[in-house]
């Protein structure tokens, strides 16, 4: 039978491989990719039922053809059910096995162009995030395609809100490992043996309140990238566990004694000089140049004024969809000049949350120049009410004074101030503070801070 639809098949131009037995089969579908499997339900071996299983466990949009007798044809409606294509009866008639196959065929590439069309839209789309008309993120952005197909690690610098959790992402989209896991970590404001908790797992009873086992992102993110956000604020400790994991490839959970192997690319951020920390003792020397192998540096918004209308233009049709509002993204010359003259000390992550404010309380069909914030309307102004100095300035110093009730005190305020701006939106809060949402939550929580 199986000489036959090999003759059947090679005389339709097809290409065909046979298989004595299920396990046959299996090792040569694990080795190369088949367009479609003829699969007898009756075979030595683990049989025909066993192989569509694991076959589908390989590639769960594999087409397969159950062939079967008579007798059990039941058994084929069975196979059907649990993901086979079609099914054909013995004795078998070649037109219809050609036309079955024809269709299989035609399945097959139908999933192929969905799959490819799917992957196209999902890098197109998150690239739209990147909205880039200067030069300098031009450049960047033909860099990050140049070096995405690597394995390197990569270093991602510039101040906060730059967009580097975006090009991280970018990387991650165009590499061979798009269709594998994407997992962001924010490293500040994390205890170190929670940080490590999460990093690499644990174990139940690993430490005080670890009541049971946890995938660590590392292992989440096998065979994709890991995003390490405010990697400058790690602990030593850490950062000589994480050296390892660079170098060996392997990590060990919190309680445990196996190493466990890992196909990771790690893609770094920071808004301080690592350099800086490598001299005064805060950061090792050897991590630093193990992450330091592809370094992209992000200029601030000050530096890329180009970009400010197409960005702005880009969030206000963002938030006009949320919103169900109908507004124009054009900006008079007024508003646009006023954009561009601010500083933007908060970068992308500032413009975005005063376009969002602009479309919710604007009135009229576009954004005009009430709809902005004291600041931009009048930077002078705000500068000189803050003496021209940051407010880190105006913290008194005084004898008595306790660091840790200093930095908490600092830490409610900019959380409630970011819940303020947000209008109670945690999520866009977190965003805005540059720090996840489960973090946020957990500080609003512990310092009991009223919404």
């Amino acid at each position: 039978m199986r000489d036959v639809l090999e003759s059947l098949l090679s005389n339709e131009g097809y290409q065909a491989e046979l298989a004595r037995t299920g396990e046959e089969g299996l090792d040569k579908f694990q080795q190369r990719p088949f367009d479609l499997v003829l699969l007898d339900v009756s075979m030595p071996g683990i049989g025909g039922l066993r192989t569509l299983e694991e076959i589908l466990k390989l590639d769960s949009e594999a087409v397969v053809i159950m062939i079967t007798a008579y007798a059990t044809f039941e058994t084929a409606i069975a196979a059907m059910q649990r993901g086979a294509f079609s099914g054909i009866k013995k004795p078998f008639d070649n037109k219809e096995v050609l036309s079955l196959v024809a269709a299989g065929i035609r399945r097959r590439r139908k999933d192929e162009e969905r799959r490819a069309l799917k992957q196209t839209l999902k890098r197109s789309t998150e690239s739209k995030e990147i909205i880039a008309r200067s030069e300098k993120m031009l450049e960047i952005l033909a860099f990050v395609e140049q070096v995405a197909p690597a394995r390197s690690t990569v270093l991602i610098t510039g101040e906060s809100g730059t967009g580097k959790e975006l090009i991280a992402r970018a990387i991650h989209n165009q590499s061979s490992r798009s269709d594998k896991p994407f997992v962001t970590v924010n490293s500040a404001n994390l205890p170190t043996e929670l940080l490590e908790s999460e990093l690499f797992g644990h174990l139940r009873g690993a430490f005080t309140g670890a009541v049971a086992a946890r995938k660590g992102y590392f292992e989440v993110a096998d065979g994709g990238s890991i995003f390490l956000d405010e990697i400058g604020t790690i602990s030593m400790e850490t950062q000589a566990k994480l050296l390892r994991v660079i170098q060996e490839r392997d990590f060990t959970p919190l309680g445990d004694t196996t190493r466990r192997q890992v196909d990771v690319r790690i893609i770094a951020a920071t808004n301080v000089d690592l350099k800086q920390a490598v001299d005064e003792g805060a950061f090792r020397e050897d991590l630093f140049y193990r992450l330091n192998v592809i370094q992209i540096s992000l200029p601030p918004l000050r530096e890329r004024r180009e970009d400010i209308l197409p960005l702005a233009q880009h969030f206000i049709r963002k938030y006009t969809a949320e919103n169900g509002k109908h507004l124009s993204d054009q900006l008079s010359p007024e508003v646009l000049s006023l954009l561009e003259g601010y500083h933007w000390p908060g970068n992308v992550r500032e413009l975005e949350n005063a376009m969002e404010r602009a479309v919710i309380i604007t009135g009229g069909p576009a954004i005009n120049r009430e709809d902005l914030r004291e600041e931009i309307l009048n930077p002078q102004r705000a500068a000189s009410q803050s003496g021209g100095q940051r407010v880190t300035s105006q913290i008194d110093i005084s004898p008595g004074i306790s660091f840790y009730d200093e930095v908490n005190r600092f830490q409610i305020e900019l959380i409630r101030r970011a819940l303020e701006i947000t209008g109670g939106h945690q999520s866009r809060a977190a965003k805005l503070l540059g720090m996840n949402t489960t973090t946020l939550n957990s500080k609003i929580r512990y310092y009991n801070i009223k919404l």
